[in-house]
């Protein structure tokens, strides 16, 4: 084929490319009300905010550096985007010429006349190059490359959204030792009150103030408590283990500071709903697993047109090494072919119909990572606004559950009309509400935790 036409078929198919394949368009970002009932315009979000300040607590700062340095998940998470980059790399070399070398020696016995005759043996030299190069005409080979770029993108926010998780997991479980210990001193505490009920009983009974069931009861009532440390330490230690992992750390004690000297953060941005792609780095994955599924289906489209390919060849072939370079000796070749798939059995009709399957879940998937960040945001705001409203209920219910113990301790020796249970009752609900006020404190930060990775932040 002449060299002019090949090119000009180039030009034409090149022109005609851009009806075959389409242009990509990024999908719908945030529906509206996708945070519920909160419509702020305001476009400032804590997700732009980094951790360091947000989390003031130096332990924990340590904590979350040794994980981003050392988390296995994360080290994973590399790897894959390394193996995205080779192939990216390999996508961009695609419209280079294939370009190989051959040398071989052939031996060959021969017959003349054929059937009888003299048997000859002759030995070829041969040495040369060829080449070969698919033009892209119907823009297969762009979308190739865009497709590998979107993959490649992918892994990176796949491993920005393992970094983003890993913060918020430290975090999270660190704030949860925090509690725990808390609790633990608690019930230390109570322990220690309950052995000194134990002995006031005792005395009181000695002077046949109470009867031996309020004694009996005062010891249950210890028992009580000291059946509870040991669970609470069992889970201490479980935490730890788990946060050690997190560190890529076999089993160990966790250094830690204490809930109380935590300042949780002023107020809460979340943003606008279209920040979501901005910075929630599970959003862009998604969206970057839809961007590579168009673009492959851009690919399939293509396999229903004729592919332009031209190779060309040239060396040295011969009987003897003196031939090479002569006439006899040297020769070169340029072709330019055209294919055109006829009838393959409909394997290009399943490529595409596949292709635009797997598009459509994609984008299917890209909106529901969308409904998702928005109640995971909508969560996490709601439960720090409950946690908040308890404090002052919980602090009067707290004063008043002190003064009824202290009241009903008093009670108990002037009395006959107050026996142990009250004091038992009292001493319960005391404990169950202190419990309660360090579950709402925890409460808190795992929601200004949640909120902050819901957002991207991290």
């Amino acid at each position: 084929m002449n060299i002019k036409y090949t090119w000009l078929i180039a030009v034409m198919g090149l022109s005609a490319a851009c009806h075959i394949t389409k242009t990509y368009r990024q999908p719908e970002v945030a529906p509206a009300g996708l945070y519920r009932d909160r419509t702020a315009a305001d476009t400032q979000t804590m997700a732009g905010r980094p951790w360091q300040s947000l989390f003031a607590d130096t332990l924990l700062q340590q904590l979350i550096n040794r994980g981003l340095q050392e988390n296995l998940d994360l080290k994973i998470a590399m790897q894959r985007i390394v193996a995205a980059q080779a192939a990216l790399r390999q996508s961009r070399q695609a419209f280079l010429p294939d370009i190989n070398a051959n040398a071989g020696i052939k031996q060959s016995r021969l017959a003349f006349p054929q059937g009888y005759g003299l048997v000859n043996t002759a030995t070829q030299y041969d040495l040369g190059a060829s080449a070969s190069w698919e033009v892209d005409v119907w823009g297969k080979l762009r979308s190739g490359k865009k497709a590998a770029q979107a993959t490649w993108l992918q892994q990176v926010a796949a491993q920005q959204a393992v970094k983003s998780r890993l913060v918020a997991d430290i975090a999270s479980t660190y704030f949860t030792l925090l509690a725990l210990d808390e609790q633990l001193q608690v019930l230390e505490k109570t322990l220690v009150n309950r052995t000194e009920d134990v002995n006031i009983m005792k005395e009181l009974k000695a002077s046949s103030i109470v009867n031996g069931a309020a004694v009996v009861q005062s010891e249950a009532n210890r028992y009580a408590a000291a059946v509870a440390i040991p669970d609470v330490k069992q889970q201490i230690r479980e935490t730890e283990n788990a946060l050690s992992i997190l560190l890529a750390l076999p089993p160990a004690g966790i250094a830690r500071g204490t809930l109380n000297n935590q300042l949780l953060p002023g107020a809460l941005h979340t943003g606008i709903p279209a920040q979501l792609l901005q910075y929630r780095p599970d959003v862009r994955e998604a969206e970057f697993a839809f961007r590579a599924a168009f673009e492959n289906t851009n690919i399939a489209r293509t396999a229903f047109y004729p592919s332009l390919t031209i190779t060309a060849a040239a060396g040295f072939s011969s009987f003897s090494f003196s031939d090479w370079f002569t006439d006899a000796g040297l020769f070169g070749n340029v072709l330019g072919g055209i294919t055109q798939p006829i009838f393959n059995r409909g394997l290009n009709k399943a490529r595409l119909t596949t292709a635009q399957a797997r598009q459509q879940e994609t984008f299917f998937n890209f909106s529901k990572t969308m409904l998702t960040a928005g109640k995971e945001v909508s969560d996490a705001l709601y439960s720090f606004e409950a946690a908040g409203e308890k404090q002052e209920s919980r602090r009067l219910q707290l004063a008043s559950l002190e003064k009824a113990v202290d009241f009903t301790k008093e009670l108990l020796k002037y009395s006959s009309a107050t026996n142990y249970t009250d004091v038992l009752t009292s001493e319960q609900h005391l404990l169950a509400a202190q419990m309660g006020a360090i579950n709402d404190r925890l409460q808190q930060w795992q929601a200004v935790i949640t909120l902050y990775r819901a957002l991207g932040g991290g």
